[in-house]
């Protein structure tokens, strides 16, 4: 299959790389391709540059996000929450029909609160949109003619692509969609990756919870691996 990552990240990372693996010809999408591989320097979370990453997976290709998505048949969204529907909705055309599998988190970085909740390494990110909306269901209304699926949020990206890693799998996937189809799809690529219990929590509006759920999976790294463990939550 071919499979599209938008989003050059630690998470989209584990994904390109165990879709490699699995023998799927992957893209990974990103702004400007040429300004990705130029980087040298690792960026604000500490993650080396992708050009470097890459260059232990020649398999990989990476593209613009248009064109990652167009030369794809599934794809998954990795773009950061708040920039996820202006970029997607850039390149609706080319996800019209498709399965478009988020994992991405609303984060509002730096927010401006009366009662900021302080962290190991600083203020935690604000959730918008959160309770009454889901980014979600936000990127679902700009793509209509796409079919989204949120899955593989209440765990690090890490984990959801090699779900043995943790209790030797014994631990749950999370899906919600309004396409069965699409949720048939994202299950199917899941098992895959080694996931044994995929649990349909039903319509995308279950997003929301699947989203809020990230503060509370942020309290219990802080509890368990203090800072470091906190920076790769809000990766």
């Amino acid at each position: 299959m071919k499979v599209a990552v938008l989003g050059t990240g630690g998470g989209g990372r584990a994904h390109a790389a165990r879709l490699l693996e699995l023998g799927h010809e992957v893209y990974v999408g990103t702004r400007d391709s040429q300004v990705t591989l130029g980087r040298t320097e690792p960026d604000f979370m500490g993650i080396d540059p992708f050009g470097q990453w890459a260059a232990d997976y020649p398999g990989i290709k990476l593209r613009n996000f248009d064109e990652a998505a167009a030369a794809a048949d599934f794809v998954i969204n990795g773009i950061d929450g708040a920039n996820a529907v202006r970029v997607l909705s850039g390149i609706g055309e080319h996800l019209a029909g498709k399965t478009l599998m988020d994992y991405a988190v609303p984060f509002v970085y730096n927010p401006e609160q009366a009662h900021p909740w302080p962290t190991p390494w600083g203020v935690m990110p604000a959730l918008d949109p959160v309770d009454h909306d889901s980014l979600g269901e936000r990127i679902q209304r700009a793509l209509p003619q796409a079919k989204v699926v949120k899955a593989c949020v209440t765990q690090e990206q890490e984990t959801a692509v090699n779900p043995k890693a943790v209790a030797g799998g014994d631990h749950t996937m999370f899906v919600a969609g309004d396409h069965d189809d699409a949720k048939a799809e994202v299950t199917a690529l899941l098992r895959s990756y080694g996931w044994q219990d995929v649990l349909d929590l039903g319509p995308l509006v279950c997003s929301r919870g699947m989203e809020m759920y990230s503060h509370m999976h942020s309290a219990i790294q802080f509890a368990l691996g203090g800072a470091r463990f906190g920076v790769k939550v809000m990766r």
